[in-house]
């Protein structure tokens, strides 16, 4: 069989998988002696997918109902591959020939047109309807079977060499010391990509982790360790600080800061460790974090920042008159938040917690339980952050096809590319989308 003939795909993950499935569709139902081409992943470990399994605590947040370029590190470029994406999948996904518009959700049809069943949770994430990411991986792999794509588990490929003359195949160098040949090479290692697999001079970003926990001033997290709240994290940084108007505008309902100016703000949970604080709101805010940041942790997310001497009062009120007796400070916090919370919010507010609250005296306490301050010096628990940051530079790709400029016949998807995106199932619907156009793009230049 033809060297010239194989479409090789190194990595065995979500992007690998996808563009597998996608070329080997592509190639199953093409026309002519294409038949005869093979679509061959090498994966390091011993089984793919090992790396789909492990998402979402082994749920699979596989994708997202709204997905867009502005969730995007290089959002211009992912705009530009994700409309290329819809309107491939348009015309070669069968559910969305359905559809009245090329711009839909192509990904949820290519899951759907192969038995995935899902659901949607908050802020429109998306879990398949068994809960267990095995459901996922059970159809990419059926998929596969079915359009005759090989598996070779435990092979890793060391090196990616270029044709040395036009019409020649790639060689691939085995870490094993054996080498093969290939027409066609797909490279989607995820965020492990080694510079050492791709040729030399390509444009590259040197991986760091990202999408994890924060480091701050222990001071206060330590002794919140492993409590878990409800409420909004908001990222601030020295500089021109924005109007009240600007905020609003935004529809950001923390109030102004001297002196700095509001970066980003993530409502969801915020977990607090030792070193600092984790959960879905931390982790988003750690793509934008920088040196000299501060956090300011918002326990009351629901009540604006002008509003909250009014609900506050209106609570003093309340509970005066349940308690018939003068309302203390701890009676205030009680039921709000957990009492270590409240020991903490109270001590940063220098107050008292046996004290009565005095008639206007609620200001006191408002700012704080709105923005407990925690200043940023980095990321927190490396292991447990979620992509790597960096790859190969998307000046160097085609964004309508994922193929290299100056290597025809040499695609980089997924997270081998400097693309990155916020918790939500964005990451592995960016793996899917750039898997498939490089599948089917792949599978055009091998039957040219």
């Amino acid at each position: 069989m033809g060297e010239a003939k194989t479409i090789a795909i190194i990595g065995g993950g979500a992007s690998g998988l996808a563009a597998a499935v996608a070329a080997g569709e592509a190639l199953r139902d093409s026309e002519g002696d294409a038949g005869a081409a093979r679509v061959v992943v090498y994966e390091a470990s011993d089984r793919v997918g090992r790396s789909i399994l492990a998402t979402g605590n082994g749920r699979c947040n596989f994708s997202n109902a709204r997905p867009g370029e502005g969730d995007y590190r290089n959002a211009a470029f992912v705009r530009r591959v994700l409309f290329e994406f819809e309107c491939q999948a348009h015309r070669r996904v069968p559910s969305q020939a359905k559809t009245s518009t090329a711009y839909s959700n192509g990904v949820l049809g290519f899951f759907s047109d192969h038995g995935l069943m899902w659901r949607e949770e908050g802020e429109g994430r998306l879990y398949p309807l068994a809960n267990k990411a095995a459901s996922v991986l059970d159809c990419l792999r059926a998929a596969c079977a079915a359009a005759g794509v090989e598996e070779r588990v435990e092979c890793e490929v060391a090196a990616v060499e270029p044709p040395r003359a036009e019409g020649a195949p790639f060689t691939l160098r085995l870490a094993d010391g054996r080498f093969e040949r290939a027409g066609v090479v797909i490279v989607a290692v995820g965020g492990t990509v080694a510079r050492e697999l791709l040729p030399k001079g390509l444009s590259f970003r040197e991986l760091e982790p990202t999408l994890g926990p924060l480091a701050t001033d222990p001071r206060w997290p330590r002794r919140l360790d492993n409590i878990r709240v409800r409420g909004a994290l908001e990222l601030w940084r020295p500089g021109k600080e924005m109007t009240p108007q600007e905020l609003n505008r935004h529809g950001f309902p923390m109030g102004t800061h001297e002196g700095e100016r509001l970066v980003s703000r993530e409502v969801g949970e915020v977990m607090f460790r030792k070193y600092g604080v984790s959960g879905i709101a931390a982790f988003n805010l750690s793509r934008l974090v920088e040196p000299g940041d501060v956090l300011a942790v918002d326990f009351v997310p629901w009540v604006r920042l002008c509003d909250m001497e009014a609900f506050l009062n209106r609570r003093r009120k309340l509970l005066r008159a349940s308690l018939g007796r003068d309302v203390m400070w701890n009676d205030m916090l009680r039921g709000m938040v957990l009492a270590p919370v409240a020991d903490v919010l109270l001590e940063a507010a220098a107050l008292d917690g046996a004290r009565p609250v005095a008639k206007g005296e609620t200001a006191v306490i408002a700012p704080v339980l709105k923005g407990l301050r925690l200043s940023v010096t980095g990321l927190g628990d490396v292991r447990q952050c979620q992509v790597h940051r960096g790859g190969v530079s998307v000046r160097a790709v085609d964004d309508r096809t994922c193929e290299v400029r100056r290597v025809p016949g040499l695609y980089v998807v997924g997270e081998a590319l400097d693309v990155d995106a916020a918790c939500g199932g964005f990451n592995l619907h960016w793996a899917w989308a750039s898997g498939l156009l490089a599948g089917w793009s792949a599978a055009e230049r091998l039957r040219a």
